[in-house]
């Protein structure tokens, strides 16, 4: 496991549950100093009282002004060292039935949400000529899936957005990277479950079993395994590592 020293400061949108927690504790068990934002106030608390995270701070990624706030508030205890900008909503419907709303809530989210993130904290990183960023996008950002042509979009401008961006900072210490999730073992991933139960009659099951089976390795990832790649690109032996979107699929992509 990479060591990370307790002088850096890790701040990891959608801090409160799913993988952006398990990435949360990851970072505070490598020695980091670790401020988690989402906008559940108890969800976020929890983490801290679990130790899984020192502070918290309150904001919608899709609101800039509230994240540029919250931003503030957590470098004013300790500067920002490393952004996981993990936060993310999915939607699923077929692309006739895709509003215009739709796709305007999967960009806000998914996609405005680390452009407001990095906007917040690069900056100060660039003055001290380190950092590290890091997106949580998904294999829906490297290849097409059926019915979540927003969520899709949105995920593939994440990607976009992160190679440019790693190659605009490739000189000043900083990079910026994506790491790609399959389906994996959360409560968001649980709103699929239900929908494929609701839509089609199967069993629980039997909708793990349709998720799955993208997967060639015929399982879900765990959020341990996605929380664990996201360690390594924040570590000095990662600083080579730039302008890349890691599958953690199982061989899918």
């Amino acid at each position: 496991m990479p060591k990370l020293s307790r002088s850096s400061h890790a701040l990891v949108t959608g801090g409160g549950r799913g993988i952006g927690r398990e990435i949360a504790a990851a970072l505070s068990r490598s020695g980091a100093t670790v401020t988690v934002l989402g906008r559940n106030r108890a969800a976020l608390d929890e983490v801290v009282a679990e130790g899984l995270a020192h502070f918290a701070v309150v904001a919608d990624v899709a609101d800039q002004a509230a994240v540029s706030a919250a931003a503030a508030e957590a470098a004013a205890r300790q500067p920002i060292d490393i952004l996981v900008a993990n936060a993310g909503a999915a939607e699923s419907a077929p692309f006739a039935k895709s509003d215009a709303a739709l796709f305007r809530r999967m960009l806000e989210v998914n996609f405005f949400g680390v452009v407001h993130a990095a906007q917040a904290v690069l900056p100060a990183m660039k003055a001290r000529g380190r950092g590290r960023i890091v997106a949580v996008a998904s294999t829906a950002g490297l290849k097409g899936y059926a019915y979540v042509s927003a969520y899709s979009a949105a995920k593939h401008a994440v990607v976009g957005l992160v190679r440019s961006l790693a190659l605009e900072l490739a000189t000043t210490g900083i990079t910026v990277n994506a790491v790609c999730p399959g389906f994996t073992e959360t409560d968001l991933l649980e709103g699929s479950i239900d929908t494929i139960m609701r839509k089609t009659g199967r069993s629980r099951d039997e909708a793990v079993a349709e998720l799955a089976k993208h997967n060639p390795q015929g399982r879900l990832v765990t959020p341990a395994e996605v929380a664990d790649t996201v360690l390594w690109l924040c570590g000095e032996g990662a600083s080579a590592i730039t302008g890349q979107a890691i599958a953690v699929a199982g061989g899918e992509i």
